[in-house]
């Protein structure tokens, strides 16, 4: 048997990776970044093949990593997670900060970013590991890192109490209206599987 809520008990941050196509900047969420090794110092990223930012960084190669703090609010996941850059501008109305790649570096809600270049890459089959070198790094505020069970539990906004029925995403909350689950099925919002749902009872 495997309980996919023991995943949970894994420590990760949450992060903003930011990229562009070189005429429009693009961003999304990610909970997948960890250094590998300390001498060369080598980063991996790992980014699901359905996100509009996996393609942008496969072609440029570079990415920058935004280290989300505990002051980050709900409506920062919801600009950078929640929906594609295919479809919308996510930096509108904004102008953002810039590292010496030329990539965007958030101007609140973090602690610290790292702009990386792509090395190398690994097939995950619905992911990619992209293993990368650091071209630029800086501290920008010693308040503490957001992590994925403090976003859970702090952060997340939690599902009203009410009469639906069907299955709902731990991931972002969306509400599958249904008897049943396919096992293939896809977020619609944040691009998560099935076993990112559970039952609503």
């Amino acid at each position: 048997m495997i309980n996919s809520k023991a995943l949970f008990n894994l420590g990760y941050g949450l992060y903003v990776v930011t990229c562009s196509d070189s005429t429009k900047d693009n961003a999304l969420i990610v909970n997948t970044v960890m250094q590998l090794t300390s001498t060369p110092c080598r980063v991996a990223v790992t980014v699901s093949k359905q996100n509009y930012s996996h393609d942008l960084i496969k072609t440029n190669g570079i990415l920058n990593v935004n280290c989300l703090t505990v002051e980050t609010p709900f409506k920062v996941f919801e600009a950078f997670g929640f929906c594609s850059g295919k479809d919308k501008n996510k930096f509108e109305g904004c102008a953002p900060a810039r590292s010496e790649n030329g990539l965007v570096v958030l101007p609140h809600y973090i602690n610290s970013f790292m702009s990386l270049k792509v090395e190398n890459t690994i097939d995950l089959d619905s992911h990619t590991m992209f293993i990368c070198s650091i071209t630029q790094s800086d501290i920008v505020s010693d308040i503490e890192s957001m992590t994925y069970a403090y976003y859970h539990k702090n952060v997340k906004p939690k599902p009203q109490a009410n009469d639906q029925k069907g299955y709902i995403c731990k991931i972002c909350g969306y509400v599958h209206k249904s008897d049943t689950l396919p096992e293939d099925f896809i977020c619609p919002i944040c691009k998560h599987g099935a076993s990112d749902f559970e039952k609503i009872v």
